[in-house]
């Protein structure tokens, strides 16, 4: 009746495994043991160190109204203070740790070591705990100095895989929980697994075509965990447990703050001393893992989701089959069929994302619907950004579309799917001339205060203690820099066919970058093509720079500079915010489809190893760059031979030491905007109130920290071309 069954009394509190899947000579407590033994994410103690009870002390509870059907089930630690236990049920078999008049402190809420009014039913729990109010707490190991009050259930089950998509000894292959990613119809499922990164998904849902890589992906996954039932959950060391609903089949991490939760179900929740995790008031996680450091509060709701280290879901944001990167803030929207790369903000209410792949360091805006789909009988669709992906206000774009690496979307309803392959580009739709209007490298030439801002702002917002992944930051990088180059190649082709000297705007080939019939047209394309040279200059100088000033006597500097001088490399891949060349992806992929990664920890190791080989090979693809800029120049047709490699960067990082002070004067110049409008002015009644208020652009504290930095790089630059010689 409704699933109800009768087991009768001998089932409570024993026969957690059912016996088919004990081998002989195995009891239920087989893996149970072995989890509390482990120091790491146990409580590194043997079964053999707790004692029976003696007669005094069970006594001592009973008449502390305590009951049990079996004491003898009933193992503690000393010291043990039997007055410390009162008004509780024990089943099954309970092993206490030390037990002492002590009192704990979190957050100014005080309560004694103890366990009083709670029903515990085959669990270990550590020393000096605080148990007060919990009604049903069941095959759990519970760490040392944990704090857990008024909590209605925290159980497992026999069967419990804890966010992992892995199916247990005897289960069917139906109850395998995968992330449909990307796409809403299916078709780039991934299994979870507690140390995925942005990376692994990937790697998973990118490449379906190759059906052996799928295989060896799942044959990773399940390489990484015991598919024998009976784990026990884990509540690890120093956590706090307040006032939550229902807790099953979750995996808790040291130190994590969980309090007023609705439901936490198959999870893993990652937390460590120095990377808390804190879930709070009304929260309803399901299937999923969720990041060290991670902040989940006020009502929000996420099922079948990975939530990657210090990044936080508040204020009802909803995420679901979706893989959200580090150091990522989401509040008050919605997100489904997701993976988007680290340094992610979507922070306003009534936005949307939705079957897309974001590579990260975006900003979606009030009101914006990413991926507003049933746009034709198709399947739905897929959308898919680059790095820097910022859609404006209340900005619709369909499926299926494609935007290259810092694209701004102005405010608009978007009809058409959109193919925007000029980097560092401001996308109008003019509905009064009903055209396309594209700005090229307007971030360059309007508002360098924000773009010279994201790297130090997501640095700063960088809060993890473990650092898995390398993720650049830089808008100025090999990816960025090969869209540049694609970039000026579109625009002096449209500038050769349209047979003007400086247009104000050149109109793009039809069909190529809107799927319509409309004009769409780029403005100001000399002044875009400028731009994007001194972004290529900007690049390459700077990242020659970091790379020489790497221990070098002088004599070594032409040396160090022909290393790098090679053959550029063109085609790069972002795996999860880490920039590799595509052949050293397509190398790893093949490793990974031979079998010879034997699971993802073997793999992250590749991406460690690739990260310690990417420094140089940055610095040799800009020096490629610095040779394509010479190559391309006005009038390099009829120019002599390359100049040595020496003479080239001596002089590129002369320019560069001149560019960074008109960087620093745009910067500031982009943010005086702001206070040199009429319009911002109009609400203070002087002067004086608006510098009180607002401050001055002088006085913007990245404006002066951008200056002094432009001052130290042009510095740095013209020291290091002395040190290079001539030019």
């Amino acid at each position: 009746m409704n699933d109800i069954a009768k087991l009768g009394e001998a089932a409570y509190g024993l026969g957690f495994v059912p016996p088919e899947f004990l081998k002989p000579g195995e009891d239920e407590y087989r893996i149970r043991d072995e989890q509390a033994a482990d120091p790491l994410h146990g409580l590194g103690r043997a079964a053999s160190s707790y004692r029976r009870l003696k007669p005094y002390e069970i006594e001592a509870l009973v008449k502390n109204s305590n009951t049990c059907r079996d004491w003898g089930l009933v193992r503690v630690s000393d010291p043990f203070v039997p007055e410390l236990v009162k008004d509780c049920e024990f089943a099954g078999l309970v092993r206490i740790g030390r037990l002492d008049r002590e009192t704990l402190e979190h957050h100014d809420l005080r309560t004694p070591v103890g366990i009083t009014r709670s029903r515990v039913i085959a669990c270990d729990i550590g020393d000096d705990c605080a148990i007060h109010d919990c009604s049903y707490l069941a095959h759990y190991i519970v760490g040392d100095g944990c704090i857990l009050l008024a909590n209605d259930e925290i159980h497992v089950s026999n069967h419990a895989k804890f966010g992992v998509g892995i199916v247990m000894e005897g289960e069917s292959e139906s109850v395998r929980v995968e992330l449909d990613l990307m796409n809403e119809a299916g078709g780039r499922p991934v299994l979870a697994f507690e140390e995925m990164i942005c990376a692994d998904a990937y790697l998973w849902a990118r490449r379906r075509d190759d059906e052996e890589l799928m295989r060896a992906f799942r044959a990773m996954t399940e390489a990484m965990y015991d598919r024998r039932r009976g784990r026990y959950g884990t509540i690890g060391r120093g956590s706090v447990l307040k006032s939550n609903r229902i807790v099953k089949d979750v995996a808790i991490g040291e130190c994590a703050y969980i309090k007023g939760a609705n439901k936490l179900k198959n999870l893993t929740i990652r937390s460590s001393e120095a990377e808390r995790t804190q879930i709070g008031e009304g929260v309803e996680l399901v299937n999923g893992i969720v990041g060290y450091g991670c902040k989940v509060f006020y009502g929000c709701k996420a099922v079948r989701f990975v939530l990657g280290s210090n990044s936080a879901l508040k204020y009802g944001a909803r995420l679901i089959h979706s893989v959200l990167g580090d150091n990522s803030t989401v509040s008050c929207c919605e997100m489904l069929n997701n993976l988007v790369f680290p340094a992610h903000e979507q922070h306003h209410n009534t936005s949307f994302l939705v079957a897309a792949l974001v590579r990260g360091q975006s900003n979606m805006a009030a009101g914006a619907t990413i991926g507003s789909n049933h746009n034709s009988r198709a399947p739905d669709g897929e959308v898919e950004a680059g790095r820097g992906f910022w859609p404006a206000l209340a900005t619709s774009v369909k499926h299926s579309s494609r935007f290259a690496s810092y694209c701004l979307l102005a405010k608009g309803d978007y009809r058409y799917e959109l193919d925007i392959a000029l980097p560092f580009c401001l996308v109008d739709d003019d509905r009064s001339r009903d055209r396309l209007v594209l700005v090229p490298a307007y971030w360059w030439t309007h508002n360098l205060y924000a773009l010279m801002r994201n790297e130090s702002k997501f640095r700063a917002r960088d809060r993890r203690a473990v650092k898995v992944q390398e993720v650049e930051l830089s808008p100025f990088a090999p990816d960025s820099a090969e869209e540049i180059v694609a970039g000026i190649g579109i625009l002096e082709s449209a500038l050769r066919g349209s047979g003007e000297g400086d247009p104000e705007h050149i109109e793009l080939p039809p069909g190529r970058f809107e799927n319509s019939s409309r004009p769409v047209v780029a403005r100001r394309p000399r002044r875009a093509i400028a731009a994007y040279r001194e972004m290529l200059l900007w690049y390459a100088g700077n990242a020659l720079l970091e790379r020489l000033e790497a221990p070098h006597p002088d004599a070594a500097l032409g040396d160090a500079i022909a290393s790098l001088d090679l053959p550029r490399v063109g085609a790069w891949e972002n795996l999860g915010g880490q920039l590799v060349p595509l052949a050293e992806v397509d190398a790893l992929v093949a490793k990974a489809r031979s079998g010879r990664l034997p699971d993802w920890r073997a793999m992250h190791a590749e991406y460690a190893r690739l990260a310690a080989a990417y420094p140089e090979a940055k610095a040799s693809h800009a020096m490629g760059i610095l040779r394509w800029l010479e190559g391309s120049a006005p009038g390099a047709a009829g120019a002599p031979a390359p100049r040595p490699a020496a003479a080239l960067v001596s002089n590129a990082l002369a320019e560069l030491a001149s560019l960074s002070g008109r960087v620093a004067a745009a910067v500031r110049e982009s943010r005086a905007k702001d206070y040199g409008n009429a319009f911002r002015r109009a609400t203070f009644r002087c002067e004086a109130e608006m510098r009180a208020v607002a401050g001055e652009a002088e006085g913007n504290p990245f404006v002066r920290s951008s200056a002094a930095e432009m001052a130290r790089l042009a510095e740095r630059a013209r020291a290091m071309a002395a040190r290079l010689g001539p030019r």
